[in-house]
């Protein structure tokens, strides 16, 4: 009997133990989860710092921009990638807000573990949590700003706040411009309700500095011209072909071998392919083409030396390699079609340019299309920097603030910057909460003060007291300052729309929906089960 007692305590342990499950899990997920937020937490803000991010094969990258850390952070944890997977959502979505949403989500989920602690149900949590996103949302509409595309200066303001937070910020001036006017050019402000942002190519040119970062209303390409003896590297009133078949002999379908008993018959050989080369030409020339673009993935005896030599005294620019992946902007941009064979390379199918220009940057050469009809929209942002890891983070902070000015066409509303309204949203919350009985009101109240997490992080980062700053914020915002936020650069709290702090309503909005949402899908998980390979 004293058996059986031992099997009844073991099968009571167990059942103890099964019963126990779902909550470790659970805060393994969220202390994963936590830990991602945490690694990021530092980079928030104009005051943030940077991460150096060395990857297997010994490349390095300088950032402070939350998605480009986490996509090439190497995560494990199943949870912590769902971090990872904000993160990118909110860089769809928004373009910007990629590290707000993730230290916002990493709060909540922060406040989730202690209302767990305190024995309330995780469904209780997550449906709670997403009534106050609602809420959230519904408060920031309310603190927004209707914006006009037309008003060029509100659109400044708002690239300007991206980009301060970057670490090219001390550019600001010149690049918010850029960026504002590159998207004002794509579209038409009265009727657009969103951005291709594949109508704005980057190009990155290494050498200068970002000084001399510019906008071109045309293309620029960074393959060279056909340097050949005589090879035409400036024509004026271009009629630009695209080519994507071979300017060489014709081969056979099959593997055969010739064999020439003497030199005449090689001879007749080298007079035939010359005549075919030379015809080829005389084709090109016919359909009025002066600026020949050829696809890179036509092989490179495509363009022999002796066509070469012909297209140049037919005076005829050559612009070998062009990408595939541009062949689709290079035809928008100039209204050419690319031609498959030398027959279907007709006057009709040919763009138009005022010029098209070889020009020496400095530290390389580039071809300069310009005076085009652009009846597609498109520009072109050529980024200069002194070396890769400074052009490559100054692709990033322009693509950023395209992608704010984007919101903006999106959705037509400004809200404060400067964890603004965070601190509003978290008071008008907490307000809310104390009208609510029993469990939502515990789970309001910490969803509210979890949005305090911004304003906080902004302070600490900038080196001010965290809590002393956090404190006098709500004070200000009870007493009906709405728009009062953390000036970062004087260490101060200012009216933070007269400092032109902004952001657009979207970015805001959507953080809040998208880290609601993850973060209550790990409150759901109750196990974790391996697959089948």
């Amino acid at each position: 009997m004293p058996g059986a007692s031992n099997s009844n305590a073991k099968s009571h342990d167990e059942q103890f133990r099964d019963k126990d499950k779902p909550a470790q899990i659970r805060d393994s997920n969220i202390v994963s989860a936590k830990a991602i937020a945490d690694a990021i937490r530092t980079s928030l803000g104009p005051r943030g710092m940077d991460k150096m991010i060395r990857s297997g094969n010994g490349d390095v990258t300088i950032t402070n921009d939350g998605a480009t850390i986490l996509k090439q952070m190497q995560v494990l944890h199943p949870a912590a990638k769902m971090l990872v997977e904000l993160s990118k959502a909110q860089d769809i979505e928004a373009g910007d807000g990629t590290t707000s949403v993730v230290v916002m989500a990493g709060s909540l989920l922060n406040a989730s573990s202690q209302l767990l602690a305190k024995g309330i149900h995780p469904t209780t949590i997550a449906d709670a949590f997403q009534v106050a996103a609602r809420g959230a949302v519904d408060l920031l509409k309310k603190l927004a700003t209707p914006v006009d595309l037309s008003d060029r200066e509100s659109l400044l303001k708002s690239a300007s706040t991206s980009l301060n937070s970057k670490v090219v910020s001390q550019y600001s001036n010149l690049l918010a411009p850029i960026a504002v006017d590159s998207i004002l050019r794509v579209i038409d402000p009265k009727t657009a309700s969103n951005v291709d942002l594949r109508d704005i190519k980057l190009v990155r040119l290494l050498g200068g500095t970002i000084d001399d970062t510019e906008l071109v209303d045309g293309l620029v390409f960074t393959q060279k011209t056909s340097h050949i003896a005589g090879g035409i590297t400036r024509v004026e009133k271009a009629k630009i072909g695209l080519i994507q078949f071979c300017l060489s002999a014709p081969k056979t379908d099959m593997d055969n071998q010739v064999v020439i008993s003497d030199y005449s018959q090689m001879d007749r050989v080298l007079r035939e392919e010359r005549q075919y080369i030379l015809n080829l030409c005389k084709k090109i020339k016919k359909s009025g083409c002066n600026v020949l673009l050829i696809q890179k993935s036509i092989l490179r005896d495509a363009l022999s030396d002796l066509a070469e030599h012909f297209l140049a005294k037919m005076k005829i620019m050559i612009v070998r390699d062009i990408e595939r992946e541009d062949i689709e902007f290079v035809c928008k941009s100039l209204g050419c079609r690319p031609a498959a064979s030398v027959d279907h390379l007709t006057p009709d199918v040919l763009g138009s340019a005022g010029l098209v220009e070889e020009v020496d940057t400095g530290f390389n050469k580039v071809i300069k299309v310009t005076g085009v009809a652009n009846p597609g929209r498109t520009v072109t942002i050529t980024i200069r920097g002194s070396n890769k890891l400074v052009l490559e983070e100054a692709e990033r902070s322009i693509h950023d603030a395209l992608c704010v000015i984007r919101c903006l066409v999106k959705n037509k509303a400004l809200i404060a910057g400067g964890g603004a309204p965070e601190i509003e949203v978290a008071l008008r919350l907490a307000e809310h909460a104390r009208t609510l009985s029993g469990m939502d009101g515990y789970c309001v109240r910490a969803f509210a003060e979890a949005f305090e997490v911004i304003p906080y992080t902004l302070a600490e980062n900038a080196g001010l007291n965290p809590v002393a700053v956090v404190t006098e914020l709500r004070n200000r915002h009870a007493n009906g300052e709405k728009t009062a936020g953390i000036n970062v650069k004087k260490g101060l709290i200012t009216d933070i729309l007269e400092e032109n702090v902004v952001q657009p309503l979207l970015v805001s909005s959507s953080a809040i929906q998208l880290a609601s949402e993850t973060v209550r899908s790990i409150l759901k998980i109750d196990d974790l089960v391996a697959a089948r390979g």
